[in-house]
């Protein structure tokens, strides 16, 4: 019997909704290859991981520690990596709610400054 995985991130020729996540903030402004809604979608997510990660932070903060627990170096980069991961993840799941408010947002003021387009010259306004 033959079984068939799939990768986990599939490689594609350009940046499109499949591996959007893969892309640097920095980058996606810039991306022409991408519309304004992927773009917000997107900031949004990545916003709302920025968020969580804090929260998670502090929430890990209060936590008790025993002795058991080792303070070292590596201890506290295994931790971090793992707030990261799982604000990550939350943030990916949709379930959080913040991105998809923030979308919204941020999509009907686009949308409002991109149907209000001011003339030319300002000076050329009532005159004939």
């Amino acid at each position: 019997m033959s079984m068939s995985l799939s990768a986990l991130h599939p490689a594609h020729a350009a940046w499109g909704p499949a591996n959007l996540s893969e892309i640097p903030i920095e980058q996606l402004a810039g991306n022409s290859k991408l519309s304004e809604a992927e773009k917000v979608k997107e900031v949004s997510r990545q916003f709302e991981a920025v968020i969580l990660r804090q929260i998670l932070s502090e929430a890990r903060k209060s936590v008790f520690h025993s002795s058991l627990d080792g303070e070292s170096a590596t201890s506290g980069i295994y931790q971090d990596m793992v707030t990261n991961q799982l604000a990550e993840s939350i943030s990916r799941s949709g379930d959080f709610g913040l991105a998809r408010s923030l979308e919204a947002q941020l999509v009907s003021q686009t949308v409002s400054k991109s149907s209000h387009t001011p003339p030319a010259d300002p000076d050329a306004v009532g005159k004939k």
